[in-house]
């Protein structure tokens, strides 16, 4: 096995100058080198990398035949599919633009993001799970099989529909119906798209939600995912032919940037699952030989329960990626005991800014692992010479006076860079809001960034929270809630959690004495919210004891306390009354 620095060498004579390309130049690129290799490898067989190009091909073709033009924008609510992988690379090739979507989400905010991202075709997943989406689009677009969106979506022109098992129902237009639609002159105007793309034009725009309590689309490009992704193989010192194993959804950056493209840049392959199961990903990692597993915390916790119980064949393994939200400080030794990972990263990163912009190294001390975040990428060839060869810098400032601050001081941190978006489609004022008069964006993270360029998270300034590494944003719980009666003032919090990195919590101020059932809140969530918004935990506060700055606006971070303080006490209530009971059992008593 070569070392880091020896990987990251061949790398660079791989790549020696960098050339800014649209994604699916990129990937054409890496065809005409390793042709054969798989690019997409599943339990049901594999994708060789001219597969993937000849699909994706065959797809933009049907796309351009369905009128769809260069800028144009492409939703898709689908899982880790193959068909996934094709269908971004084909809307790359035609100039339009991806905008990947949570499919964890209800029917309001699939709506509502539809509307908002002017989305013209919309390819989705029949089911998963026991989802079904065409129930979902029936209640949000009556008709919609030969209308499309109609006076409810009037951008909207075309639905698309990949089936996960068996047949689609009566009337549904498939996939199927963009394949064999290649004729002369599309063909030429393929090519002429394919040639002339613009590496500096949106790529994606990737929803994320917001502080005004309505998702916002980040808008990222072709060269910033580019760059992004070849830092990260550059970082995390990729060997050839480098297998990452995953479940992380590809609507997200982790999944998309961090795993999909970055593989790429040394003719690597994926193994994306659809579903989280850690029994299967354990096998899967064995039988598809990977030789880097990405989670967040939550999914490595349950992995390792699993290799606790079966062990594991570690023989290709070389690294394990666990990022993405709060770790127990045991989790870095036990991937090192029960895994055998030779190498191990954390991160930081955001939409915002394309992908992790921070990272532990391979050869680098495991100390680093319980104390930081990493620290800056470099990025090799990809990098800026203005930011010492990184992609993004972080600085620290006051969060009440906008002052900077120096290293080793905590406070609300800042970064610019050339993979930091320029702003969110459609929405100035929060994009204003975002960015200081120096172009510096506001992460509404609080951390210390150290002499060596390291950052250490130590709290959030920003209200959202991250629960099983999606991110979930309070207002929009709250104001669901505060719908009821019996509600005068809802407020959501994330609390620490070790296996779900922080799970949410309902703090309520009641409308009067009656106050609310706690699982008749936690039901109106289940019914309107995904299930990664819906809180695990309700507390009652008093108004007077909200904890407010002297202008009044709410500290969200001594709610917190607050919030777990309390129940930390009726945990040990709970559990003094559970010894009391059995103890009057025990002696006979009632």
């Amino acid at each position: 096995m070569l070392t880091p620095s020896e990987r990251r060498q061949a790398l660079e004579d791989r790549y020696p100058a960098w050339r800014p390309m649209t994604i699916s130049q990129a990937l054409d690129r890496v065809v005409a080198e390793f042709p054969e290799r798989p690019l997409i490898i599943t339990d049901r067989g594999e994708y060789s990398y001219r597969e993937v190009q000849r699909w994706s091909r065959e797809l933009a073709a049907g796309l351009i035949a369905e009128g769809v033009g260069p800028g144009d924008h492409v939703a898709l609510v689908l899982g880790n599919f193959p068909a996934y992988v094709a269908l971004k690379y084909a809307i790359s090739r035609i100039g339009a633009v991806a905008v990947p979507i949570n499919y964890l989400l209800r029917r309001q905010e699939l709506s509502y993001i539809l509307e908002q991202s002017d989305s013209t075709v919309l390819i989705l997943m029949d089911q998963l799970r026991d989802r079904d989406y065409l129930d979902d689009l029936d209640a949000i677009i009556p008709d919609w099989e030969a209308h499309g969106g109609r006076s409810h979506l009037p951008k909207l022109r075309r639905v698309f529909v990949h089936p996960v098992e068996g047949a689609l129902r009566p009337g549904t237009p498939g996939l199927e119906r963009l394949l064999g639609r290649v004729s002369a002159d599309i063909a030429k105007e393929l090519a002429r798209r394919e040639s002339g793309g613009d590496p500096h034009f949106r790529a994606d725009v990737i929803y994320t939600s917001g502080t005004t309590g309505l998702p916002k689309g980040v808008m990222l490009t072709h060269d910033m995912v580019l760059r992004a992704a070849y830092a990260s193989a550059y970082t995390r010192a990729f060997e050839d032919g480098r297998r990452i194993m995953f479940s992380l959804p590809m609507h997200h950056v982790f999944g998309y940037v961090e795993c999909l493209i970055a593989s790429t840049f040394v003719g690597g392959a994926i193994i994306p699952q659809v579903v989280f199961d850690a029994e299967k990903m354990v096998r899967g990692a064995e039988q598809h030989c990977a030789s880097e597993l990405v989670c967040v915390p939550m999914m490595t916790l349950k992995l390792l329960e699993v290799i606790r119980a079966r062990g594991f064949d570690s023989s290709s393994l070389v690294a394990m990626f666990n990022s993405g939200g709060i770790s127990p400080p045991s989790i870095w030794q036990d991937i090192r005991s029960l895994m055998d990972a030779r190498e191990v990263f954390t991160a930081y990163g955001m939409t915002e800014t394309t992908a992790s912009t921070t990272c532990t190294l391979p050869d680098g001390s495991d100390s680093l692992l319980l104390t930081t975040n990493g620290r800056f990428k470099s990025a090799g060839v990809a990098g800026d010479a203005a930011l010492r060869g990184t992609l993004a810098q972080y600085k620290a400032i006051d969060p009440v006076t906008g002052a900077d601050l120096p290293r080793g001081t905590a406070g609300e941190l800042m970064a610019r860079g050339p993979i930091v978006t320029n702003g969110y489609y459609k929405k100035p004022d929060e994009t204003a809001a975002a960015f200081d008069k120096d172009g510096w964006l506001h992460t509404g993270d609080i951390g210390v960034i150290d002499e060596q360029d390291n950052l250490i998270l130590t709290g959030r300034l920003k209200e959202t929270y991250r629960c099983g590494g999606e991110t979930v944003m309070p207002k929009e719980i709250e104001d669901l809630l505060n719908e009821h009666p019996r509600v005068a003032q809802a407020f959501a919090v994330g609390i620490p959690d070790p296996k779900m990195g922080e799970i949410g919590c309902i703090c309520v101020v009641p409308a009067s004495d009656a106050r609310p059932e706690p699982e008749e809140l936690i039901r109106m969530c289940e019914v309107r919210l995904a299930r990664f918004k819906v809180p695990r935990h309700v507390v009652f506060i008093e108004a007077q004891d909200l904890p407010l700055t002297a202008t009044g606006k709410l500290q969200r971070f001594r709610l917190v306390e607050i919030a777990r303080q309390r129940l930390a006490t009726l945990s040990t209530e709970m559990a003094q009354s559970s010894r009391t009971v059995n103890s009057l059992h025990a002696s006979g008593r009632t």
